[in-house]
């Protein structure tokens, strides 16, 4: 085969997914928000559900997930993705529904939405993106601000006397009767990446069989909120995020 044969587009081993639009992202250089995009949109073209899924996205950097991802998207208020999935759902049983959420969104003014749609066990995924700060409005502590992490609200860091501990929201998800699955994963590495789209593919099947409300936690960077570059932010995330949470499967009901 002649090299230029070899590298037209038809001959390529590995391809942009045909749910991801052509829109330029606008994402920050090294930001883990595109990689979840391509695994969520690999999914739902490997299931043959294009055309029965419906995600909503709320408020911060999760909310541009409509511009890049082709299905339809209903738009929530700020922690409220929630309950717009579950009367999507419940009015449209046939059809796959997911939330797309960061962790100021789903761990702070959103946590009442959170935990009762998922102790009632709708049969939606909840995607949540947790890098520990609120990425899009300036870098401001978040309920999953590591003790010790410096933010624009805490320059000396988080202090547990004065801010209170880092909220471990999915662990508390884990215990709610509601739910069949809740796992920790991420994309920082290409196994980490198997594994997550493995588990975001196990979380859809069970919201269409009926099983109950799953969780997929991406543990996440956010470079430019941290003041970092991509590689030290890496680096940074293994060190200090993956001790306090650890990646794997916190509740993983067959």
């Amino acid at each position: 085969m002649e090299i230029n044969e070899i590298i037209k587009p038809e001959n390529l081993v590995y391809d942009k997914p045909k749910l991801m639009n052509d829109n330029p992202m606008h994402y920050c250089p090294g930001c883990s928000h595109g990689v979840i995009h391509k695994l969520i949109a690999e999914v739902i073209e490997e299931m043959g559900m294009e055309e029965k899924t419906i995600g909503v996205s709320p408020v911060g950097c999760a909310v541009f997930a409509y511009n890049y991802l082709d299905i339809d998207w209903m738009e929530a208020a700020h922690g409220r993705a929630p309950a717009i999935a579950t009367a999507i759902k419940r009015l449209n049983p046939g059809k796959m529904v997911f939330t797309y959420q960061g962790d100021g969104d789903l761990a702070a003014i959103g946590t009442c939405e959170t935990i009762h749609a998922a102790n009632r066990g709708e049969n939606i995924v909840i995607v949540f993106v947790n890098n520990a700060i609120y990425g899009m409005t300036g870098g401001q502590m978040a309920p999953t601000t590591l003790e010790g992490m410096v933010t624009s609200t805490c320059p000396y860091g988080r202090d547990v006397a004065l801010n209170g501990y880092p909220l471990k929201i999915t662990d508390l998800l884990a215990k709610l009767e509601g739910t069949c699955l809740v796992t920790r994963q991420s994309v920082h590495t290409a196994a980490a990446v198997r594994k997550a789209k493995k588990m975001l593919r196990k979380a859809f099947e069970n919201s269409m069989n009926g099983k109950g409300t799953s969780v997929v936690e991406f543990v996440s960077t956010c470079a430019s909120g941290w003041k970092m570059s991509p590689e030290k932010a890496n680096q940074w995330m293994e060190a200090n995020m993956f001790p306090f949470y650890p990646l794997g499967d916190l509740k993983n009901i067959d």
